[in-house]
């Protein structure tokens, strides 16, 4: 086989792809390539958060010990967040003990994120739930949140309108 004319541009861009994958791992996120890792990671530096290491509880938690649940969408594909592949009563129990962090993308660029409050979350917990119970008790595939209930509902806590990411970040012994 032969390699693709812009085999040689990805050679070229590796390095700063590697730096990235470092700093990634530095704040313990394994793959940037996997479950969204480069992204989690981009709205965990913007917000302040720390990246929350295992699989199976929740995603960050902030400076006071406060756990969130972060879902990151790509506008470019769709306007619904996904939630999670086998949702149950389980997983819902575990959704309710922390507010959503949701942060909207087109394709790499993070373009807004918003906070909505477990209360406020509470709307999908009862559908989910009343779904599972109608359903026979099988795990639901994939239910979405829809862009327009989480910009409706939540709290903006960024957007990049009028800013490039660099501009959130203040310089060195600057304060913005």
């Amino acid at each position: 086989m032969k390699p693709h004319p812009d085999a040689r541009e990805l050679k070229r861009l590796f390095p700063a792809v590697r730096e990235y994958q470092k700093l990634a791992i530095k704040h313990g996120i394994p793959d940037i390539f996997q479950d969204n890792g480069g992204k989690i990671l981009q709205v965990c530096l913007v917000l302040g958060l720390t990246v929350l290491k295992s699989r199976e509880g929740n995603d960050a938690v902030d400076a006071e010990g406060n756990e969130y649940e972060l879902k990151t969408v790509n506008l470019l594909r769709t306007d619904q967040f996904s939630t999670h592949h086998h949702l149950n009563p389980v997983i819902i129990k575990k959704y309710r003990k922390v507010d959503w962090i949701f942060s909207t993308y087109e394709a790499i660029e993070l373009k807004e994120t918003f906070l909505l409050k477990r209360a406020t979350m509470e709307y999908w917990y009862k559908r989910w739930s009343a779904k599972w119970k109608a359903d026979g008790g099988r795990d639901i595939n994939n239910p979405k949140v829809p862009l327009s209930f989480v910009r409706k509902h939540g709290k903006q806590l960024y957007s990049s309108v009028g800013e490039d990411i660099e501009d959130t970040i203040p310089a060195k012994g600057k304060t913005k």
